[in-house]
């Protein structure tokens, strides 16, 4: 898991093409966004500048503590419900590795879309965890690997436990969509495409499970030929 974190950090500062065309991305899925009417991230923000306690808690939920919830939850399924580990970590490998293909394309942020009315609200209070100035290191916000890996910490609570508070989780990645939003860190459609791009590996996961259930209901077991042959020859 360090690993893949560190790759996710390491290939931020990398992109496919350059960054002139990012701000042009980003003008592109906030009219896409109008034309599907979905909620502005202006106005939401709006709501919540106002309270600046609320504002930089949204900053450091957004900072830091996507990392720490995903790894206690991959030791929780490794330590209570093993046998659910290794599929949810084949999911987490999957999603993220295609989400950082994705980020080689340059878009840009809320926060660094001129006109929209957004604040940068962790620059605002000292709270950045981003260098000075437009590189591609900032420029990875499509799709939001935060709200892909809430999605998939919240499908792995509920389908491996039993307790009837299970469904209580569903509040992480909705509280995490809205940190990304008011911290205009992300779109709304950026956390769309995490969640699109997580249920195609779900989706190629089952398919998988299933292609293999039924290889394994054709074919006989290895020993069956012998069997068969010493059968055959007693008789």
């Amino acid at each position: 898991m360090l690993a893949l974190f560190g790759l996710w950090q390491f290939a931020g500062s990398f992109s496919v093409m350059g960054t002139g065309g990012a701000v042009g991305r980003a003008r592109w899925l906030w009219h896409a966004e109008r034309v599907l009417r979905l909620p502005s991230e202006a106005a939401l923000q709006r709501m919540i500048l106002p309270h600046p306690l609320v504002v930089q808690v949204f900053d450091l939920y957004y900072d830091i503590l996507h990392f720490p919830v995903l790894i206690a939850c991959l030791i929780w399924l490794f330590v209570r419900h093993r046998e659910r580990y290794g599929s949810l970590r084949v999911t987490l490998v999957a999603f993220t590795a295609i989400s950082l293909l994705i980020q080689l394309i340059p878009v840009a942020p809320p926060r660094l879309l001129p006109g929209i009315g957004m604040v940068d609200t962790a620059a605002a209070y000292g709270q950045s965890v981003y260098a000075t100035g437009f590189d591609a290191d900032q420029l990875s916000a499509m799709p939001s690997v935060h709200v892909g890996w809430a999605i998939l910490i919240a499908i792995a609570v509920i389908g491996a436990s039993s307790s009837r508070w299970r469904w209580l989780v569903v509040a992480y990645p909705v509280l995490t969509t809205i940190a990304v939003a008011v911290t205009a860190n992300h779109f709304w459609l950026d956390g769309i495409a995490a969640a699109a791009i997580l249920g195609v590996v779900l989706a190629a996961q089952a398919a998988a499970r299933r292609l293999c259930d039924a290889r394994a209901r054709i074919e006989p077991p290895a020993s069956q030929p012998a069997e068969a042959m010493t059968s055959v020859g007693g008789g």
